[in-house]
């Protein structure tokens, strides 16, 4: 018999259910996470007791989902979702249920969950409750569906993104059956909201195995989401810095960088515009302008998804520098103003980035480019230890001081400090107001006065 440590506050909800009278159990995830020894995200609770009747049972309870049968029990800053057992009514868009009905069975409830690895009970009386054979699945590494999968993926499509995501995140295979329907049903994607669509995607990119995209793309899946993605997997590069296609060396770099939503999906990214800038002659592929080109596509990508703002503009910034700093590889001086244009805030990204990119290619040039690279890392370094300025922000001067010098303000107001900020990005030692309001005047300004 499976032992779970419930936490003591879900296990008192259990049995303050069980006193009453009713059934109740850990349900879903949490069973199947905690049977995996990973430590589950939340504690859900399943129960023939009808949401008035939870209600009844504990002071602080909140109407989370009472139409479908949720309940949270609060004890402090902590809740608990308790649903009672339900069955849900004929399925018309590939999204939710027309109609849900309460029910008195455990089994009926069970039946219309996803997949068997997510079909179990647990409570300390009773064990394991595994009506089709979900541990089973768990010893065989499979997601399968419960019952026929035809039918759980015409109720719910978002189920077929599910499956390659659980996939991913467990390093699971996907059961034959159930991957034949995902193929014959990907299209019903087409009706699943572009939010739900963003989360899973992401999940998905930020498990242990985000090369299981590859699956997605076999199953028909990212033509429906992502059909970027099948362009890219389209798209040859035959040159000497690559060995392997716009795709297979996405799915490299996306998994050389840390697990983080802005760095995976830039590494995603990265390449979009590759398969639209790709031209040929006799010294084999070229992507001349594929940087800004997928800055564009980027932002058309993740805006459809409707990611927030503050994502698009750094995934979007990531794609525009990730090619950045190759061949020689540039100056102290030419670097601080790139890392002016790029962001300070960026370059540690940046640098995970471009050396996920170099690892995902040839072995071509491979140590000149890593070397490179770690010369960049030794001037940003040298460049925030020594609090070099990058910004206007960070001028020894500013508007006000320009005009209590004696400048009018207006349009040469901001042309100056960008002119002073030019002169400190050449040298940093200039950044003193006294060199700076020198080196205002001496440009010759009007209305500037001796001072």
């Amino acid at each position: 018999m499976v032992d779970i440590n419930i936490p003591v506050h879900a296990n008192r909800i259990i049995h303050t259910l069980q006193e009453a009278g009713y059934e109740a159990y850990i349900v879903g995830g949490c069973v199947r996470d905690a049977v995996l020894g990973r430590e589950p995200d939340d504690w859900d609770i399943t129960t023939s007791a009808r949401p008035e009747e939870v209600k009844a049972l504990f002071p602080r309870t909140i109407d989370t989902g009472i139409a479908h049968g949720t309940v949270t029990v609060m004890y402090g800053p902590e809740g608990y979702e308790v649903t009672t057992y339900r069955v849900d009514g004929k399925y018309e868009d590939h999204r939710r249920p027309s109609s849900v009905s309460f029910t008195a069975s455990l089994i009926e409830d069970m039946k219309r969950r996803d997949f068997t690895i997510n079909a179990m009970a647990y409570n300390d009386e009773e064990g394991i409750i595994d009506h089709f054979e979900g541990m089973r699945d768990l010893e065989c590494r499979r997601i399968r569906c419960v019952g026929e999968p035809s039918e759980r993926f015409d109720e719910d499509a978002l189920r077929i993104l599910r499956a390659v995501r659980f996939a991913a995140q467990l390093d699971f295979s996907i059961d034959g059956r159930t991957k034949e329907a995902i193929r014959r049903q990907a299209v019903f994607l087409g009706d699943i909201s572009a939010e739900r669509i963003q989360v899973e995607l992401t999940k998905l990119l930020l498990s242990a195995h985000p090369e299981r995209l590859r699956t997605a793309y076999e199953l028909g899946v990212t033509a429906v989401v992502l059909p970027e993605f099948d362009r890219m997997m389209q798209t040859p590069q035959n040159n000497k810095h690559h060995m392997y296609n716009v795709g297979e060396h996405t799915l490299r770099v996306i998994q050389e960088v840390p697990p983080t939503k802005s760095l995976r999906w830039a590494a995603l990214l990265h390449d979009v515009a590759k398969p639209v800038t790709k031209t040929t002659d006799e010294k084999g592929d070229h992507f001349y302008g594929h940087s800004e080109k997928g800055v564009e596509i980027a932002e058309t990508v993740l805006q459809r998804l409707k990611f927030d703002n503050a994502t698009i503009d750094r995934v979007r910034r990531l794609v525009l520098w990730h090619d950045y700093g190759m061949g020689e590889g540039p100056s102290l001086r030419s670097f601080r103003r790139s890392l002016s244009r790029m962001g300070a805030d960026l370059f540690e990204d940046y640098a995970k980035l471009k050396r996920a990119d170099i690892l995902a290619q040839s072995a071509y040039m491979r140590e000149t480019k890593l070397h490179n690279l770690d010369r960049l890392q030794i001037f940003y370094e040298q460049i925030m230890q020594q609090k070099q300025c990058l910004t206007l922000r960070d001028l020894a001067v500013s508007g006000k001081d320009l005009i209590a010098s004696g400048m009018q303000p207006g349009r040469d107001l901001g042309q100056v400090l960008h002119y002073l900020l030019d002169c400190v990005l050449e040298c940093p030692d200039n950044n003193q107001k006294d060199i700076l309001l020198k080196l205002a005047k001496e440009r010759g300004h009007t209305g500037m006065s001796d001072k």
